[in-house]
């Protein structure tokens, strides 16, 4: 069973920048995609960012691209997420997931494993 626990939250102001990580455990690191999502208060849990198992592929949320970047580490099995230009609407708590199932790539259905999140708050 995968373990995954994120790291790197906080709070930061408008235009600044994070880098989220996620350490993965109990998995074959290597052989999955692995994605970010993110879940405003009240709102459902969204795509982010997308990677194959490789590193080649990458896809993003239209409200992040350019913006953000998903990187991976299959030697140290984890994940990142370098958040530049941040804005308000970024606060979010923030999950990475395994993508289990393939597939859709956006849809939190494929995914599996989420950590238990962190939290990313941009103040104005």
């Amino acid at each position: 069973q995968v373990q995954l626990v994120e790291s790197g939250g906080g709070l930061v102001q408008t235009g600044g920048s994070l880098r989220l990580s996620c350490a993965v455990s109990g998995r074959t690191f290597s052989t999955y995609g692995m994605g970010w999502f993110r879940q405003a208060p009240g709102k459902e849990r969204d795509f982010v960012a997308f990677i194959s198992w490789s590193g080649s592929t990458t896809y993003y949320a239209d409200s992040v691209k350019g913006r953000f970047t998903i990187s991976r580490d299959n030697a140290n099995t984890a994940v990142y997420l370098q958040m530049n230009s941040l804005k308000p609407e970024d606060t979010a708590v923030y999950y990475c997931a395994e993508n289990t199932y393939g597939g859709t790539y956006y849809s939190r259905y494929a995914y599996n494993g989420w950590g238990q999140g962190t939290q990313v708050t941009v103040s104005s």
